[in-house]
């Protein structure tokens, strides 16, 4: 039983540890800053993409719109809302990391052993470490007796970590490694008892150290957001310019200030394109709702902004590409071997693997025990007798766990042992060359990226030894391999990876023998080409940026090398994916432009800190993450393709007039209200619901110098619009020479404008597939927009009252059928444009 000698460690005096607490400070992270609802309100408003909405909400309320300025006001309460849970995310994940900085300790005062809380604990404090406990600050070891931790909170590694007594030379050490004196904050005690004492409390901790760095991590706004703040700044700036224009020249012209202010507002109204703000944040909500229905779990939706120009996916290895839980993967006795799937071992195999179950506890806890007791399950291996004689446990430098049971086959008792092979052979009697090619085998297995046990038992008659079974007649027994197998998904879905422009890149704790195995199994290119953290740390920058471009797999990687990888990543322009789980991931997966955390065995640090959180921890659920992302993306654009391309017909009619003194105005301000209810519903919804374009998983990713609004786009948009204006004019221009009225033109020529338009939505739908085919994969909506749409202008053509505000006439023959060819000439001319491949990058899809 293990028993600290206590008589030579009496702990800090209740006074001493008041002083200490004074002088460090408590064992706490800092607190994280406060948010006040009007700070937040100031920050939103301070955008100009939010000024453009306030304002715009305001000209529909003093025009008597109501309902447009009551919906933009809406948006603005909406991104408020969602700005205020963004702001806190970082809080929320500090506080995280301030619950498991600060456990309840037990510790050594005054020679007694007293509870207190984790924030109380000081440096030079005697804490008593017990199987369950979590660590409350980061220690040395002072006693122990078979620890084990569970480091993976900060290493990711989900192997139990051997610990061992200081011996009073080595200094400081970073999480990982097997053997290491020292112990950090919030990780987790697995099994043994230890004494250890308190080196570090607070930020000074290796816990603490990712708090700072989560706080040096700035947000920064998406590239989509930078582009349409500034291309509203710039048609705002512009619209209210042609607005005191047009006010100023009318009313010097007319003297009529009413109506050349209605003019002007007419024209801003017309320009202003405030269908873009709405647009996207109805994208990105329904964009978090589909990515739910898949299983991935939106907490900040710019990410979804990302996904579709993700170029990079970094992912770590445990639980994410591998099921997280050791197997027996191969077994070698008396030269046979098995692995999984092959025939049921033989003889000498089948004793091995009885030999290897003997020598675990009887309810392990270790996974490779674990693992060892599933295999014996299944291959109907005997149980361990009741009666255990005497157990010699796992210590240094003894690496192996030995355990006696009385003889099943006469008198004495039987030994069984599995350990490090290094230490196994040294038992065994074996002759050099057995011996090597023993050790040959062993390298062999752990190049494929198994975990290697050797076996032994004697057979012993006499009294066994007290301390070390060292003068028993051993025998070899065998070898046994373990892994934690690769998930069945993950090949397919890195090949997809791949074939979409996405290079995956694994980053991991873990050596780098197992890391190359791992990674050509998941098709992993270069994949012997392995980049360690000791690399990273003696690598001077400009050349670590040259090897980091083409390096796929990462070994043996601290936390703050994952963050400096993704840094070195966006360095070189590109959009990194990150997944993480543990606490060590969290800077990484803020600084990442997506940051996708573990929603079964993540840590609450990471998913609060996370863009995304897989439901399932899938690896293939990040694949269809990113086919969605694209999706939404595209549709993203076509729909502000058509924003731009329908408000500069509008802006043209509004125009016109004032330019040509002759032309009737025939837009007025509910004319252009009215297309609003037409356009708002076709850009939010309808663009939004469509299905991904074929082989959208085969085109590269939108490059991160690439912007949004590009020349072509911007040039193809204002093309189709001016095509649009131009058959709305041909219209005009027929009904102005058949002699109709004005108010017979302003109707046969809004009506031209509403069929035109429906034309273009229909065959924006889609840049690959004809108008044809959009219709015969319907959804709902796509047969019940226009359907309101033209239920809407019907409305207003044939009800008396509402013909008469909107100063049209009541329609016949002649004008249906001249509106009817507007829309015939406007299918054709926009189905034309996709056949000839006019739009940016169609000749280059697949």
């Amino acid at each position: 039983m293990f028993d600290p000698p206590i008589h030579r460690r009496q702990g800090l005096s209740t006074k001493e540890a008041g002083q200490l607490l004074a002088r460090y400070g408590p064992n706490t992270l800092p607190e994280g800053r406060d948010y006040s609802l009007w700070r937040v309100v100031k920050e939103v408003l301070r955008e100009p993409m939010f000024i453009f909405l306030l304002v715009t909400g305001s000209l529909y309320m003093l025009l008597g719109e109501p309902a447009e300025g009551a919906l933009l006001f809406g948006c603005i309460l909406v991104i408020i809302l969602i700005t205020l849970y963004q702001t806190n995310k970082t809080e929320k994940a500090l506080q995280a990391l301030k619950d498991l900085s600060s456990p309840r300790a037990l510790v050594i005062r005054d020679g007694r052993e007293v509870r207190i809380a984790g924030r109380e604990v000081v440096p030079g404090d005697l804490l008593v470490l017990h199987e369950g406990d979590r660590v409350a600050a980061d220690a040395r070891i002072v006693d122990q007796l078979n620890l084990q931790m569970d480091e993976s909170l900060l290493t990711g590694e989900s192997i139990p970590v051997r610990k061992s007594v200081w011996d009073g030379r080595e200094q400081g050490g970073l999480p990982g490694g097997e053997d290491r004196p020292f112990i950090y904050s919030g990780t987790m005690i697995l099994s043994g008892q230890g004494l250890a004492e308190v080196l570090a409390t607070g930020q000074a901790t290796q816990l603490g150290r990712i708090g700072r760095m989560m706080e040096a991590i700035k947000a920064q706004p998406t590239r989509l957001q930078k582009e349409i703040g500034r291309l509203i700044l710039i048609i705002a700036a512009i619209g209210l310019v042609l607005c005191l224009l047009v006010v100023g020249i009318l009313t010097w012209l007319d003297g009529n200030f009413l109506e050349a202010l209605l003019y002007g507002l007419s024209m801003a109204m017309s320009m202003l394109p405030e269908e873009f703000a709405v647009v996207l944040t109805v994208f990105m909500a329904l964009g978090a709702w589909r990515l739910g229905r898949h299983k991935v779990l939106t907490r900040q939706v710019n990410a979804i902004e990302a996904l579709g120009s993700c170029t990079v996916l970094c992912t770590d290895k445990t639980g994410t590409l591998t099921e997280n839980r050791m197997t027996v993967q191969a077994i070698q006795a008396d030269g046979q071997s098995w692995h999984p799937g092959a025939t049921p071992p033989g003889a000498a195999l089948h004793q091995a693997l009885t030999i290897a179950g003997w020598a675990c506890p009887p309810q392990p806890s270790d996974p490779m025990e674990k693992a060892i007791h599933e295999a014996g399950v299944l291959a109907n291996v005997p149980p361990q007798p009741d009666q255990l004689v005497k157990e010699y446990p796992l210590s240094r430098p003894r690496l192996a766990l030995t355990r006696a049971y009385p003889s099943q086959t006469g008198d004495g008792v039987l030994v069984c042992m599995k350990g490090a092979p290094e230490t196994v052979l040294a038992y065994c009697a074996i002759p050099d060359d057995v011996h090597a090619r023993v050790m040959d085998e062993v390298a062999s297995m752990a190049g494929s990226g198994l975990r290697v046990l050797a076996l032994a038992r004697a057979d012993w008659t006499g009294p066994l030894p007290d301390e070390d079974p060292l003068g028993l007649p051993w025998q070899l027994a065998g070898l046994i391999g373990l892994a934690d197998p690769i998930r069945p998904e993950v090949p397919e879905a890195v090949a997809a990876c791949h074939q979409a422009g996405i290079r995956v890149a694994m980053i991991t704790g873990d050596y780098p023998e197992t890391a190359r195995s791992i990674a050509r199994q998941i098709g992993l290119p270069h994949a012997d080409q392995v980049l360690t953290g000791q690399n990273l740390h003696d690598m001077k920058e400009d050349d670590l940026i040259d090897r980091i471009g083409i390096t796929s797999v990462f070994a043996r990687i601290l936390p703050e090398q994952k963050l400096r990888i993704v840094e070195l990543l966006q360095k070189q322009g590109e959009v990194v994916a990150m997944t993480g789980d543990g606490v060590n991931d969290v800077p990484a997966l803020k600084k990442a432009q997506i940051g996708i955390a573990m929603g079964e065995r993540g840590s609450d640090v990471a998913r609060e800190a996370s863009a995304l959180v897989l439901l399932d921890d899938r690896f293939d659920s990040i694949v269809g993450a990113i086919r969605m992302g694209r999706r939404i993306f595209a549709n993203l654009e076509k729909a502000m393709d058509y924003i731009l391309a329908i408000h500069i017909p509008l802006a043209g009619l509004t125009a016109l007039p004032v330019l040509i003194g002759s032309m009737p105005m025939l837009l007025w301000p509910i004319h252009i209200v009215f297309m609003e209810l037409i356009i708002d519903p076709a850009c939010s919804l309808l663009f939004e619901v469509q299905p991904s374009e074929k082989n959208i998983m085969n085109r590269p990713p939108r490059k991160a110098t690439d912007t949004f609004f590009g020349r072509g786009d911007v040039v193809i948009s204002i093309f189709k619009g001016l095509s649009l204006l131009a058959i709305v004019l041909g219209v005009y221009g027929v009904t102005a020479q058949l002699g109709f009225s004005e108010a017979e033109i302003r109707t046969t020529t809004f009506t031209s404008l509403v069929l035109a338009n429906l034309a273009m939505i229909l065959t924006d739908l889609s840049r690959t597939r004809y108008i044809f085919q959009i219709l015969t994969r319907p959804h709902p909506l796509l047969y019940g927009i226009p359907i309101m749409n033209l239920a809407l202008l019907a409305l207003v053509l044939l009800v008396p009252g509402l013909n008469a505000l909107f100063d049209f006439a009541m329609p016949d023959g002649r004008m249906i059928l001249l509106a009817l060819g507007a829309g015939l000439v406007a299918v054709t001319w926009f189905e034309g444009i996709k056949i000839l491949g006019l739009y940016p990058g169609q000749k280059d899809q697949p």
